[in-house]
């Protein structure tokens, strides 16, 4: 049987996208940090679709993670095809700041878990000829973004990786696509229900079902990017011409200043 392992699944566009697999007849692997969502969802999936599904729990901020995952689905005989490694933070905050322990969360939970995932069923994608991987990075990747410096940075390592392990795979059957979503509407977001409606009237919120559809769709058609969203596209175009010093105009004005030093 074959089954797809979605990380951050129990909640937000790692739902999204396990129901849309689970639609699809895959089997699903659900892995997340939430054990009482993880259960319901999992035995939601199982119950509306008719298919197989297993709850991992997991803190993949932890580095022996990725390895503890991969060593569970062999020994109970899951063959991975599809890997969704979508797990990820959003912390609103200047570097200095943040944390020092903060960091190191959202470094080894975006970066350091996403690498040795694909590395370990990556692996196995190559040796059997068949795969596919889709990695979550963000429109963030593509310009530099004051008060989630950390996030994005990670974003861009992602980015990369995802660009340069297509080539690595692609001539074994396995794809690679990064997806680069804007701001999607889920609980990552702190804003009222009017505000929600709102931006996403404006397209500046995107459904987070629209980003799983058209991620998996360019997943299956083994596309190497995708940028969901003209909004989204758009802010990706303007950001990648304007000049540094527009940018840094734009933070000196005072409000925006003043909300820079309070984060």
């Amino acid at each position: 049987m074959s089954y797809a392992l979605i990380t951050g699944a129990s909640s937000g566009m790692g739902l999204c996208y396990a129901k849309e697999l689970a639609r699809m007849g895959y089997n699903i692997i659900a892995v997340s940090n939430q054990p009482a969502e993880l259960e319901a969802t999992t035995a939601m999936l199982a119950k509306e679709y008719a298919i197989e599904a297993h709850a991992i729990y997991a803190d993949l901020s932890e580095r022996s993670s990725a390895k503890m995952l991969f060593d569970r689905c062999q020994s109970e005989g899951w063959e991975v095809e599809i890997l969704i490694s979508n797990a990820g933070m959003l912390l609103f905050s200047t570097l200095t700041n943040t944390a020092p322990e903060r960091l190191s969360t959202i470094i080894d939970l975006h970066c350091t878990t996403t690498t040795l995932l694909c590395r370990y069923f990556g692996e196995e994608m190559k040796r059997r000829r068949k795969g596919r991987i889709l990695i979550m990075s963000s429109s963030t990747a593509w310009l530099p973004y004051p008060t989630i410096s950390h996030y994005s940075a990670t974003k861009a390592y992602l980015k990369n990786f995802a660009f340069a392990l297509w080539y690595e795979l692609h001539r074994y059957g396995v794809s690679v696509t990064a997806v680069f979503p804007g701001a999607v509407n889920t609980p990552f977001y702190k804003l009222s229900d009017k505000m929600r409606n709102r931006l996403s009237t404006l397209g500046v919120l995107m459904r987070p079902e629209a980003v799983a559809k058209r991620g998996i769709r360019a997943m299956m058609r083994g596309k190497r990017r995708l940028t969901p969203g003209l909004f989204t596209r758009l802010v990706v175009a303007i950001c990648a011409i304007l000049p540094a010093r527009v940018l840094d105009i734009i933070i000196c004005i005072k409000p925006i200043r003043e909300l820079l030093e309070r984060v």
